[in-house]
């Protein structure tokens, strides 16, 4: 699954749109190296992004193309 997709769907980021200029302002890296909202998230990846002086770490659990709203929070684990 695309990196704007993940983060819309699991709740970490709003919208899509604001993920896709998160990841263009190199703000979202995944395992550790600056990523492009296209890069492919797998089960294990661990998601960082930053917004000013806030940092959210997340590890992937669960990767689905139609979740329920009240199941978003078990697709990531905030570390």
């Amino acid at each position: 699954m695309r990196l704007d997709k993940f983060l819309k769907l699991s709740r970490l980021i709003k919208r899509r749109t604001v993920a896709n200029e998160a990841c263009d302002a190199g703000r979202v890296s995944l395992n550790g190296k600056v990523a492009r909202a296209s890069a492919e998230v797998k089960v294990g990846d661990i998601i960082e992004i930053q917004f000013g002086n806030k940092v959210t770490r997340a590890k992937v659990l669960l990767v689905k193309d139609v979740i329920r709203k009240e199941e978003a929070d078990l697709m990531t684990e905030l570390l």
